[in-house]
């Protein structure tokens, strides 16, 4: 069965909803102690839990706005309704609609995956349709999408996210400090679907994260597979919707990240940000040798 094409025209009358909100301008408010979340991220999810529940009676519904549904069925949908709410409420446009399709066997157990069948990412500001279904590819508005062929880190566009409660206890500013000095660059868009979706389309060679949820990362990671990149853990270990890291990638610098992420977490080669004196020596040795 092909699950896609209804998916994606949910998306885009999701996404078509999102654009009049961002027109408009919307209130916020927080859950928790600096989530924000909007009337967009609630409207946008129950019109996609509406119009899943009329296509796919059959099917469960996971959201992140707090829709349950059916979580006993065989095929279940991780639903991001507005991923990029941050960007979303600060007039920043990029942020997109997620929708990731899991197939569940009766024997597994609740914290086992299951198997990702579809997905459906829609960029509105864009107008920018991604879609992949398993053994059948990726595309971004039906046309095929491959992942890049960069082969050194060094010479990679590589991407992240930090989460909006609690970030001084995330280890994350220190690997983003050994990526931006390893790579080519490091971007923090916000959105973490849309990082995914652009290292599916080979915009970035790869992304990691510390800390998503399913509803983040289903849709996203088999759009990576499908246009033939590589997801895991950091340890390079097999990816898990429940995991609380996400490493994907091109494939052919995966295991140079793997093993970045080993010398980090046991200490080695770690490069010591620099003194302000320091920092002045180095700007007066660059200066002479311009001169």
């Amino acid at each position: 069965m092909t699950w896609t094409p209804k998916a994606a025209e949910i998306a885009r009358e999701a996404g078509a909803r999102l654009r009049e909100f961002f027109a408009a301008g919307v209130a916020t408010e927080y859950k928790g102690d600096v989530d924000l979340v909007t009337v967009a991220d609630r409207t946008v999810e129950k019109l996609i839990r509406t119009r899943l529940g009329e296509a796919f009676p059959e099917h469960g519904i996971y959201g992140e706005e707090g829709t349950r549904e059916r979580m006993d069925q065989e095929f279940r949908w991780y639903v991001d309704p507005l991923d990029g709410t941050t960007n979303f409420a600060h007039g920043f446009p990029q942020f997109c609609v997620s929708m990731g399709l899991e197939r569940r066997a009766a024997t597994l157990k609740a914290d086992e995956d299951g198997t990702l069948m579809a997905a459906v990412i829609y960029d509105p500001m864009r107008d920018e349709l991604y879609e992949a279904e398993r053994g059948r590819g990726a595309t971004l508005n039906g046309k095929a999408l491959h992942v890049s062929k960069t082969a050194e880190l060094a010479e990679a566009l590589v991407s992240t996210g930090f989460p909006s409660r609690k970030r001084h206890q995330s280890p994350n500013i220190h690997f983003y400090h050994e990526f931006t000095l390893r790579s080519h660059g490091v971007r923090r868009a916000g959105s973490a679907a849309l990082d995914l979706a652009y290292v599916a389309a080979g915009r970035l060679d790869a992304f990691w994260e510390f800390n998503l949820n399913p509803w983040d990362t289903a849709a996203g990671i088999l759009l990576v597979t499908e246009a033939g990149g590589r997801a895991s853990d950091f340890a390079g270990g097999e990816f898990r919707l429940d995991s609380r890291e996400v490493l994907a990638s091109n494939g052919l610098i995966h295991d140079e990240l793997v093993g970045l992420f080993e010398d980090m977490f046991a200490g080695r080669a770690l490069t010591p940000i620099p003194t302000p004196e320091e920092f002045a020596a180095q700007r007066r040795v660059r200066a002479k040798g311009l001169q």
